[in-house]
C-alpha cells in the first residue's frame, strides 16, 4: 500500500492537533516519507508490529475483520465466578482512567459493576489509543478518544455471551436480554456471564453493534467511587517503584551536574567498598551525557555507593546556563522580528486612546511527580520485560529494544500504576527507560544475571531536567474607552518542546512549536499580531500539565481583565459581550461558575476581592470564580468555584477530583519558590524544600459544577489548570491596584 500512495490521511486526532494553530485543511495529509518516518520514530503501532496483527486470543476470523483496538479479547476476562476484568489501554497516574475506562465497557456490557475489576495493558498494538495509532496517555484524550471504543467492546462482548446463551437453550438471540452480569431468556431462564464466557469468547466477534441510548444509561454519568480509591487511601496500592522480582537489584545513577557534560574520574574503590554494592558501570546518559551507575541489593547501598564515588566532570563544550542571564538575552530576542503566527494590521495601535504595555515571565517548572523515575528491567536470552509507568509504551518498548539490541517484538512493556508525571513519562527520547535498559545490559555484561530496577532519587527527578520551559511575553494592546481592542502586539519567547522529536514535522509549522501558542487570542475575536522565538538552549524541555496553557492562559486572561478595569468595565460583562454569539460552551461555563459563586450578589467580606477567568484546553473549558486576599502581604486563594464544560460527565467524581487536583497545581504555580533557575550551568533546587509545593493549609475550599450535556466527551486531566493562576491572580489585582505580570507572584 506505502508504494502506491504518496500522501496519507492522519488520524482525526492528529488533524485536530493541525487545526489548533491554524493550519490550513491541507495539513490533514502528509507526505508518505514523513509519515513513515514519525511512525517509526514514535512508536506507531505499525512500526513495531504487524498492522493487522491479532489481539491476544482473537480467531483468525476476527483478526482480519476487527482491528486489535476493537477485538474483546484483549480487553475482557471473564472468570468462571462471573468477575470481570477489564484491561485499560492507558496509564492510569492519578487521573481515575482505571475506573472510567471500565465503567464505560461495563455499561454496555451491562455488567455487575460491583463485581468489575482492571488493569493496566501493555505495548500490545491493542492498548494503542484508536485514533493516533500510538500507544498514548497525554493531551487529555483518554476518554475522548476511547469513548465509542470502550463502549463497543462491551457491546460486542454483550453479543457473544447473548450469543453463547441462545445457542446453548437453542433459542433466537432476539428474545433473549441482560442485566447486572447475567443473560436472561424465556421461562426464566438465566445464566451468569461466568457460565457463559468460556463459549462467549470462542464465538465469532461481531463487526457491528448497537449501542444504548443514552437515556438508558445506567452507570454512565453517576458519581461513582474508583476501583482504587480503597488500595490507594490505605497505602495497599503498589507502583511501578514498587516492583518485586526474584534477585531484584536496584541501580542508581550519578548524573554530571551541568546537562550533556562528561565523567572524568570517579573514586570506584570507595564505591564498590559499601556493603550491598554488586557493580560501578560508567554509562552513557541521555544528551551525550556520562554517568556511573552503582548496582546494589537495594536502594540504600547503591545510594551510600554513588555518595563514596566523588565523581569529577569535564564541563567544557557544554552551555553552562544561567537563569538571570537567560531572561535578558529573551529580552533582546523579544524585540527582533520572528516568526509570524497571527498577522492583524497593526497601524492603529499608534493611536489608540488607551494602551498597555506588558512583560510577563514564567520560569522552567519540575513535573516533580510524588513517585520519581523508574523502570525494571529483565533481561532473557530471547528477549526483555520491562516494568515501568509509562504513558508511551510503545514508543518506549522501542527505545528499549534499540538500546538493548533486540527487536520491538521482543519487548514487553508491563505498564504498571504510576505515583504521577504530567506529561514527564511521556518523553519522546525515552531517556529514563533507555537508561535503565543501558544500565541492565551493562549488568550482565559485568556478569550479575539479575533484574535491576533503575530508581531515581527525587532530587534526581527534580534536577534531571525535561522541563516546562521558561517563556517570556511581551505585550502591546490599543483599545478604546469602550474596551474594544484596535490592535494587540505580542512576542513569545521560549524553547520548543517538540523540536528534533518525532512530533516536529507535524507540529512545528513555519518554524513555530503549535503547543507554545495554543491559547493565545482564542475565544475573544481579537486583532492581534503574534511572533515567536525559539531559542535553542542546554536545559531539556518537555511538555508539562496542560502545555502551553500553562502560560499563554494566564497572559490571556489577565490583560483581558485588565483591559475590563481600565474601561470600568464588569470582568465577566466583558468577557461575555467579548464572546458575542460564538463560544456557547465558554459562556456557559462562565455563567454556571458564577450563579454558583454568589457573584455580582453576595458581598464578600472586608478585605476579600473576586477574580474570574475562563479558558478551553483540550477541547474542555472552564471557568473560575474566585475569593483571595493578601494577609500579612501574602495573598491567600479562599474560595474556589468551577464552571466546567466537559460534554458528557462519564464519572461526575472523577472530574471533580480532577479540576481540584488541576486547581491546587495551578496554584502551586502562583506561590513563591515555585520555580527551576540555574546557576552557573546548575539546578539550584532538588528537593520539596526548594522547589516548594502548596501545603494543606493553602488549599482553598473547591466546588466543582458541571454543564450539563449529551455530547460525547472531551478531555479533563489537564483543563482545570490553566485558568487558576490568572483567576487567582486578577484577584489580587483588584486587592493592590498592581496587575501579576510573573509567576510565582510578584507582590
Amino acid at each position: 500500500m506505502f508504494d502506491t500512495v504518496h500522501t496519507l490521511e492522519l488520524p482525526r486526532a492528529l488533524q485536530h492537533l493541525l487545526s489548533r494553530s491554524g493550519t490550513p485543511d491541507d495539513g490533514a495529509t502528509l507526505p508518505r516519507r514523513s509519515f513513515l518516518k514519525l511512525a517509526a520514530g514514535s512508536g506507531f503501532a505499525l512500526g513495531a508490529f504487524p498492522v493487522g496483527a491479532a489481539a491476544p486470543g482473537a480467531t483468525p476470523e476476527t483478526a482480519v475483520a476487527l482491528k486489535p483496538t476493537q477485538q474483546p479479547s484483549a480487553f475482557v476476562e471473564i472468570s468462571p465466578d462471573g468477575l470481570v476484568t477489564v484491561v485499560v489501554n492507558r496509564l492510569d497516574f492519578g487521573q481515575g482512567v482505571q475506573t472510567a475506562l471500565p465503567l464505560v465497557l461495563a455499561e454496555e456490557l451491562d455488567a455487575d459493576w460491583s463485581r468489575v475489576r482492571s488493569r493496566h495493558g501493555s505495548n500490545h498494538p491493542a492498548y494503542a489509543d484508536p485514533l493516533f495509532g500510538m500507544h498514548l496517555t497525554g493531551g487529555s484524550n483518554s476518554i475522548k478518544n476511547s469513548f465509542q471504543q470502550y463502549r463497543e467492546l462491551g457491546a460486542r462482548t454483550r453479543a457473544m455471551l447473548v450469543a453463547a446463551a441462545a445457542r446453548r437453550w437453542q433459542v433466537d438471540a432476539a428474545q433473549l436480554s441482560t442485566r447486572d452480569g447475567t443473560v436472561l431468556g424465556p421461562g426464566g431462564r438465566r445464566a451468569g456471564y461466568g457460565e457463559l464466557a468460556a463459549e462467549a469468547m470462542a464465538m465469532s466477534v461481531p463487526t457491528t453493534v448497537t449501542l444504548k441510548d443514552p437515556k438508558d444509561f445506567r452507570l454512565i454519568g453517576r458519581p461513582t467511587t474508583r476501583l482504587d480509591a480503597r488500595d490507594k487511601s490505605s497505602g495497599q496500592q503498589d507502583y511501578g517503584i514498587d516492583v518485586k522480582l526474584p534477585g531484584l537489584l536496584t541501580a542508581v545513577v550519578a548524573r554530571p551536574p551541568v546537562f550533556g557534560a562528561r565523567l572524568t574520574s570517579m573514586d570506584e574503590a570507595a564505591a564498590r567498598a559499601v556493603p550491598g554494592v554488586k557493580a560501578v558501570l560508567r554509562v552513557a546518559l541521555d544528551r551525550g551525557a556520562q554517568g556511573v551507575a552503582v548496582i546494589g541489593t537495594g536502594y540504600w547501598p547503591a545510594h551510600q555507593g554513588r555518595a563514596a564515588l566523588k565523581p569529577q566532570w569535564d564541563l567544557s563544550g557544554v552551555e553552562r546556563v544561567d537563569s538571570a542571564r537567560q531572561l535578558a538575552d529573551y529580552r533582546v530576542l523579544a524585540a527582533q522580528p520572528g516568526r509570524r503566527h497571527f498577522d492583524a494590521d497593526m497601524a492603529p495601535l499608534a493611536s489608540a486612546p488607551k494602551k498597555i504595555e506588558a512583560e510577563f515571565h514564567f520560569p522552567y517548572l519540575a513535573h516533580a511527580p510524588m513517585e520519581p523515575l523508574n523502570c525494571t528491567v529483565q533481561l532473557a536470552k530471547d528477549g526483555a520485560t520491562l516494568w515501568m509507568g509509562s504513558q508511551m509504551p510503545g514508543l518506549d518498548g522501542m527505545a528499549a529494544a534499540r538500546a538493548l539490541g533486540l527487536t520491538p517484538a521482543q519487548v514487553k512493556v508491563n505498564v504498571q500504576m504510576a505515583g504521577g508525571g504530567f506529561g514527564r513519562r511521556a518523553i519522546p527520547t525515552s531517556d529514563y527507560v533507555v537508561e535503565a535498559c543501558t544500565i541492565a545490559r551493562a549488568a550482565r555484561d559485568a556478569g550479575l544475571d539479575a533484574p535491576v530496577r533503575t530508581l531515581w532519587s527525587r532530587e534526581d527527578d527534580i534536577r534531571g531536567g525535561y522541563y516546562r520551559p521558561m517563556h517570556l511575553h511581551r505585550a502591546s494592546i490599543g483599545f478604546d474607552a469602550q474596551g474594544q481592542v484596535l490592535a494587540w502586539d505580542h512576542v513569545i519567547v521560549g524553547q520548543s518542546i517538540l523540536a528534533g522529536s518525532p512530533f516536529e514535522p507535524m507540529m512545528v509549522k513555519n518554524g513555530i512549536d503549535i503547543t507554545a501558542v495554543e491559547g493565545m487570542r482564542e475565544p475573544y475575536p481579537l486583532p492581534m499580531r503574534l511572533t515567536v522565538h525559539h531559542p535553542k538552549v542546554n536545559v531539556p524541555v518537555l511538555w508539562w500539565r496542560s502545555v502551553g496553557s500553562t502560560h499563554t492562559a494566564f497572559v490571556m486572561e489577565t490583560l483581558i481583565d485588565e483591559i475590563a478595569r481600565a474601561s470600568g468595565q464588569d470582568p465577566v460583562a466583558y468577557r461575555l459581550a467579548q464572546f458575542g454569539s460564538g463560544h456557547p460552551r465558554h459562556r456557559a461555563a462562565l455563567e454556571l461558575a458564577v450563579a454558583q459563586s454568589g457573584y455580582g450578589r453576595t458581598t464578600l467580606p472586608a478585605g476579600r476581592a473576586w477574580g474570574v477567568a475562563v479558558h478551553e484546553s483540550f477541547n474542555s473549558v472552564v471557568a473560575y470564580v474566585v475569593e483571595a486576599s493578601l494577609t500579612d502581604g501574602r495573598p491567600v486563594l479562599h474560595r474556589v468555584t468551577a464552571g466546567v464544560h466537559c460534554n458528557l460527565a462519564v464519572n461526575p467524581r472523577t472530574i471533580e477530583a480532577q479540576v481540584q487536583g488541576a486547581a491546587l497545581m495551578g496554584l502551586a504555580t502562583c506561590l513563591p519558590g515555585h520555580a527551576i533557575t540555574l546557576k552557573d550551568g546548575v539546578v539550584e533546587q532538588g528537593n520539596f524544600g526548594d522547589f516548594l509545593l502548596p501545603r494543606i493549609t493553602d488549599m482553598p475550599a473547591i466546588a466543582v459544577h458541571l454543564v450539563p450535556s449529551a455530547d460525547a466527551p472531551t478531555g479533563m486531566g489537564e483543563p482545570g489548570l490553566p485558568p487558576l493562576a490568572p483567576a487567582f491572580a486578577n484577584a489580587v489585582a483588584r486587592l493592590t491596584g498592581k496587575p501579576q505580570r510573573q509567576l510565582p507572584f510578584q507582590v
